[in-house]
């Protein structure tokens, strides 16, 4: 099985970056409310980190969505 699948982290940076900005909620601002770093969620945003199932449970939370909303979203934006 393939442990890095591009296109997955892509669509991931995708969603996360849009639906970031569709909040009106600067990188700084979803960090501190995950308790993540800035660079955690640049990296993320910028297809260089993959995120846990516990980052995607507090990213998911704070962009008002379910994890499985969001990762449904993901699954559309994948190209």
């Amino acid at each position: 099985m393939e442990r890095k699948n591009e296109k997955l982290i892509a669509a991931f940076a995708k969603t996360l970056q849009a639906r970031r900005k569709k909040l009106g909620l600067s990188q700084e601002e979803l960090a501190f409310r995950t308790d993540l770093s800035m660079s955690y969620i640049s990296l993320l945003e910028t297809k260089n980190r993959q995120p846990t199932l516990t980052v995607i449970a507090a990213l998911a939370n704070e962009l008002e969505l379910s994890a499985t909303d969001l990762m449904r979203e993901v699954e559309a934006n994948i190209s």
